[in-house]
Parts: structure tokens; C-alpha cells; sequence
């Protein structure tokens, strides 16, 4: 029995850890250095997204993304024109059916796809 009574005392002697007397002191010290880790980490990490920053804004002005965008914009309006084709027709099976209402379709729901994977990236970030 006797052993019983030492283990339970053990067990409340490391349950209830006196506190020492530099613990005040000992805290606010480790405290300050996490604080200064934390802000040259701020520092870091803000000089490194704007270097990122520059060399992505250079790599966009090198790989002719206005003539890209040019493209893209004329390809907008072939999409626009065929959607007006579409809307006019009321046989929905015929323009499925042949030439490049298929490939509209199918490049729609495509670009959806990427939208919905888009924001589920972004969520998971």
C-alpha cells in the first residue's frame, strides 16, 4: 500500500511544478525573441514577393502578353458571334450535331472545369 500512496504523491508533485523565480523573467525574454524572429521573417518573406513580384512582371512584358491578350480578344468575338448563331437556331440537335458548335461546347465547359479547379486551389491556399 505503501507504494500506492508515493506513486499518487509523484504523480501530484510533477502535476503541480513550483514555479521558479526567474520564470517571469525567463518568459518575457523568449518572448522577445520570438518577436524579433517574426519580424525579420515579415521582412524576409515581403523583399522576397516583391523580388517575385519584379521578375514576374518583367517575364510578362518579355513573353508579348499585349499580343496575346489581342489574340484572346479576337477569339472573344468569334465565341460571341457563334453564341448569337446559336441563339438564333432553334434546332439545338443540328448545331450539336455538325461543324463547330461542338467545339464551343466543349471548350465552355472546359474553361468551366478550369474555374472550378481555379477555386478550389485558391480555397485550399
Amino acid at each position: 500500500m505503501a507504494e500506492v500512496d508515493f506513486e499518487r504523491r509523484l504523480e501530484r508533485l510533477f502535476a503541480e511544478a513550483p514555479e521558479l523565480p526567474d520564470a517571469r523573467a525567463f518568459a518575457e525574454r523568449i518572448e522577445r525573441r520570438l518577436d524579433r524572429g517574426w519580424n525579420v521573417r515579415r521582412w524576409l518573406i515581403g523583399a522576397a514577393g516583391v523580388v517575385g513580384g519584379l521578375i514576374g512582371a518583367s517575364q510578362l512584358m518579355v513573353s508579348n502578353l499585349f499580343q496575346r491578350a489581342e489574340t484572346a480578344s479576337e477569339s472573344a468575338r468569334v465565341l460571341t458571334s457563334s453564341l448569337s448563331q446559336v441563339r438564333a437556331s432553334p434546332d439545338w440537335m443540328t448545331l450539336l450535331g455538325g461543324g463547330g458548335a461542338t467545339v464551343w461546347v466543349a471548350s465552355g465547359l472546359a474553361i468551366l472545369a478550369m474555374a472550378f479547379a481555379l477555386r478550389r486551389v485558391i480555397e485550399e491556399i
